[in-house]
């Protein structure tokens, strides 16, 4: 082998993305005295799809935008730690109202039978995961099964009117559940595996500073200019028929071109535009979406990787917000549901399930899939105008004003992320997370040259930042097992779930 290329900068680890899951893999091995480590981030700023920016003044969340649960949640844990949660504060119940597409509101008391019924439903969904019990023959996906019990539901209301009121609630929950899921339609999501996602207790918790600021104290933690910003990858070379237990049909050792030189070893190297990064091991956080779409790894990964790559689901989800000068909503209407007077959507705008108050001159409106998509090709003028439209005609009040700013998220139109979060499809299963986050190793070494992270690779709190986060100190933490004498990697470990349930949060 030749004299190392100038162009080839050497670390001992190389983490690709400085979203929450790359930031948490830095901060565990910075925390380990493993420093000899770089972060390559595509983009201008960390975060990932955490991300904020501004109307007025006012910040808003273009990400992440709670803190999914208090309980066994690191995400709560660090920003208790760093005083960023009002822990005196309880918030109050938000004032919600369903209106029909004629102005009609309904009862406070109906829509909350037939919250509470639609509720059970999409527990009895979660129930199947367990096996305790097979679902009806024929079903497959959530949509199917609740669609069944709906429809079991309101055979037995007698008022026609009620039937139809209970009828387009639940309607407007399905879309509602879709920007949860991250989805099309809940059509698209497998029946067996709803269960597999575990939700911690204690409810959303926002924070007063917004979800960003959550990132600082992360940062704050980690050497010096680790993180090499405006750094996008192109390709990662790695020796390839190595993956032990794979389908790889590969030699033992591949030769890799590097810079015009021929080396073969077992190292991966990591490609950014001119630059060359060459290390032991990388830990890869790309988002599904990026995976999905992006031939980056040289070779491809092994196939039962990219046949669990492309079964997963990865949804996009969009915000739309509506600034105004002014505050026009009355103080005890928190949250305006959509009931849209039809089962098939017609207009992207009718996915819109709901409006809700950020405070009295910021609304937020939400939708996922085929009409997030259109959504994102639309001015933010026309998008604007339109949401008045809703408003007016829902609320019956014509002097409903324009918004002076309207702001909306384009995920799936982001070349960094090509969408939102992961979900469970139909044909798909938690088995699939497992394979992804699957470390890859080089000739029986104990020391893996490739683990992920991501939301993508937890088997529970996939979608989550929580999850995301976990998933970036599990394979961190593998590294820093293997450098222990006193504690060597068992290389039988194939399932990195074990792995995450397994760390402390603290």
């Amino acid at each position: 082998m030749g004299e190392p290329l100038p162009d080839v900068s050497k670390h001992k680890v190389i983490i690709i993305g400085a979203g929450i899951a790359g930031l948490a893999a830095a901060t565990h091995l910075s925390q380990h005295n493993m420093n000899d480590f770089i972060v390559l981030e595509a983009q201008n700023r960390i975060g990932g799809r955490i991300c904020s920016s501004k109307i007025n003044d006012q910040q808003v969340e273009l990400g992440a935008h709670w803190i999914h649960g208090v309980l066994g949640n690191p995400m709560y844990e660090l920003a208790l730690a760093n005083g960023l949660v009002d822990i005196t504060h309880r918030p109050k119940l938000p004032s919600i109202i369903a209106a029909a597409t004629d102005g009609t509101k309904v009862p406070i008391q109906l829509l909350q039978e037939t919250y509470e019924a639609y509720m059970c439903f999409l527990r009895r969904c979660e129930d199947y995961f367990t096996g305790a019990f097979d679902p009806p023959p024929g079903i497959h996906s959530v949509g199917e099964h609740v669609q069944l019990e709906i429809a079991i539901y309101l055979d037995k209301v007698q008022n026609n009117n009620v039937r139809k009121l209970q009828r387009l609630i639940f309607n407007c929950l399905l879309k509602r559940e879709t920007c949860i899921t991250g989805c099309n339609n809940m059509f698209d999501i497998d029946l067996v595996e709803l269960g597999s996602y575990k939700e911690l207790q204690g409810g959303n918790i926002a924070l007063p500073g917004g979800y960003s600021s959550i990132l600082d104290p992360i940062h704050n933690k980690l050497p010096p200019d680790c993180i090499k910003l405006n750094s996008r990858v192109t390709k990662i070379k790695w020796p390839s028929g190595i993956d032990n237990g794979t389908d790889s049909e590969d030699s033992d050792k591949t030769v890799i071109e590097v810079g015009g030189e021929d080396v073969t070893n077992e190292t991966v190297y990591v490609h950014c535009d001119e630059k060359i990064y060459e290390a032991d091991s990388i830990i890869c956080t790309l988002p599904l979406g990026i995976l999905k779409s992006n031939d980056i790894f040289c070779p491809k990964l092994p196939k039962y990787k990219e046949k669990s790559i492309g079964r997963l689901l990865y949804g996009v989800v969009d915000k739309i917000f509506l600034y105004y000068d002014r505050p026009f909503l009355s103080d005890d209407m928190d949250e305006i549901l959509l009931l849209w007077d039809n089962d098939e959507i017609g207009d992207w705008s009718e996915k819109i399930y709901s409006f809700s108050k950020v405070n009295d001159t910021l609304l937020l409106g939400w939708l996922s899939g085929n009409e997030a998509e259109i959504m994102e090709k639309l001015d933010d003028k026309i998008i604007g105008e339109k949401c008045t439209d809703i408003l007016r005609r829902f609320l019956k009040d014509p002097c409903i004003p324009y918004p002076s700013k309207c702001m909306c998220t384009r995920w799936k139109s982001n070349e960094f992320s090509l969408g939102s979060y992961t979900a469970i499809g139909v044909g798909s299963s938690q088995l699939d997370i497992e394979h992804i986050a699957r470390p890859m190793h080089v000739n029986n070494n104990t020391i893996p040259i490739i683990t992920f992270a991501g939301e993508h690779t937890h088997p529970n709190f996939y979608s989550t930042v929580h999850g995301a986060y976990l998933s970036g100190r599990a394979a961190a933490e593998m590294l820093v097992v293997c450098k222990r004498e006193d504690e060597p990697l068992n290389t039988t470990v194939t399932n990195l779930g074990s792995w995450i349930q397994g760390l402390p949060l603290a």
